[in-house]
């Protein structure tokens, strides 16, 4: 099968885990909030297919981040089994799958600028890249919970399963952190393998071109 075509399947599995997380979720509208990224996300990644395909690992690390946000979704990020199962592990009094999505919006965000930021030439240096890819990490993170602040404006104790605070007072500065501490170990471990794919990528772009 190409890489076209793999690529074509994971859409398709994706829309169908999506379609199957919205079926009877514990809150639409948690369920809405929490897949927004998704439906903002998918289309401009379609759109931009054709001009600047991303390397495998990003689409990759993609799916499984779009996965966390259906489950969380799906469950509220205060319900989420897996969730129930790791405070065991650590001996929480609270449910920390809302970590697990935080630290994967640092992971996935750190290769997905990254390699916007080779490609384009934006950088000359590997401390300056590394720099600026924590930068938009911390950046995300920020946006994100300025957009929950805002939901929970408009929407009152509607939003409480959005925010998933479980009563934490620092639950906001603790999700940056696991947000920066994501976007920190995605550059530790798979930087060199990402420089890899991105050299692939721009040898399949000028052999096309």
């Amino acid at each position: 099968m190409s890489e076209q075509a793999w690529h074509f399947v994971g859409v398709g599995a994706l829309l169908c885990l999506l379609g199957v997380s919205g079926l009877h979720p514990y809150d639409r509208t948690t369920w809405w909030l929490e897949i927004a990224p998704i439906l903002i996300a998918l289309p401009i990644l379609v759109a931009t297919y054709r001009s600047f395909p991303f390397t495998n690992l990003v689409y990759a690390l993609i799916f499984v981040h779009a996965v966390i946000l259906m489950v969380g979704g799906r469950y509220t990020y205060a319900r989420v089994p897996l969730g129930f199962w790791l405070a065991r592990l650590v001996h929480s009094a609270r449910n920390p799958y809302d970590k697990v999505g935080h630290f994967a919006q640092g992971f996935v965000p750190a290769l997905v600028a990254r390699e916007v930021l080779i490609r384009g030439r934006y950088v000359r240096t590997p401390g300056m890249l590394s720099f600026l890819v924590v930068c938009v990490v911390l950046a995300v993170s920020a946006a994100y919970e300025l957009v929950e602040w805002f939901t929970a404006i408009l929407l009152g104790q509607g939003a409480d399963e959005f925010l998933g605070t479980q009563g934490d007072p620092w639950d906001t500065q603790s999700d940056m952190l696991f947000a920066l501490v994501g976007g920190i170990v995605s550059l530790l471990l798979l930087s060199k393998a990402h420089d890899h794919q991105v050299a692939q990528r721009q040898a399949q772009r000028l052999h096309h071109a």
